[in-house]
């Protein structure tokens, strides 16, 4: 897979149109779909609206904790590529896949070895593991050094309060995709420039074609 990056949690049009039409467009690109508690929270009337938007050369990610039918009905028309779903069990996670069809990125929640060991139950249903930390709505970090021995043939993705200004090469060397979201932000609002930024240094520190 190629490396990259995944910027979370977009929630207005003219974001989303930068993004996609950036020289060097994120891999990844997440709306929270149903988690009220999170401040990028986007209700399905809005989702219709801004999806109706060409993806191009990204892909879209509907974030989900514990999802239950009544959103996964209301979403399943939605051009998701993925779904990342934190809180699920292998078996519930298995049966969404195969009801909607979508690629899964299972969204692990870190605070020591004994969370990061449970990658393992997922390896059937999983395309893309997450490792996040335990903040939900608000930006955490974790030990990140606590994935760096994994090795397994699925691509994985780090995320916990990831900032513009790091040294990305560190995140390089543990993982194959960069989750940013709060990182991009300024009083809580996407900003644009620090977008730019990152997408540029992803763009330096994976040098792709």
């Amino acid at each position: 897979m190629t490396k990259g990056c995944k910027i979370c949690g977009i929630s207005d049009l003219n974001t989303l149109k930068f993004l996609i039409n950036h020289p060097y467009p994120p891999q990844f690109i997440g709306f929270i779909c149903n988690y009220k508690k999170s401040s990028r929270y986007v209700e399905v009337e809005q989702l219709n609206e801004l999806l109706k938007l060409d993806k191009k050369k990204s892909n879209f990610v509907a974030v989900l904790v514990k999802p239950d039918g009544d959103i996964l009905e209301k979403i399943k028309h939605l051009p998701f590529d993925y779904y990342q779903i934190y809180d699920c069990t292998p078996d519930e996670i298995k049966e969404i896949k195969q009801k909607y069809n979508k690629k899964i990125i299972t969204a692990l929640t870190i605070k020591d070895e004994k969370d990061v060991e449970k990658y393992q139950s997922f390896l059937e249903v999983t395309d893309i593991y997450l490792f996040d930390s335990k903040g939900y709505e608000k930006s955490m970090a974790f030990d990140h050094s606590l994935i760096e021995k994994i090795k397994i043939n699925k691509p994985l993705m780090i995320a916990g309060n990831i900032q513009v200004n790091d040294n990305l090469e560190n995140y390089n060397n543990i993982a194959d995709i960069i989750d940013i979201s709060g990182g991009l932000e300024t009083s809580g609002v996407k900003d644009k420039s620090k977008i730019d930024i990152f997408l540029n240094k992803i763009r330096q520190v994976y040098n792709e074609a």
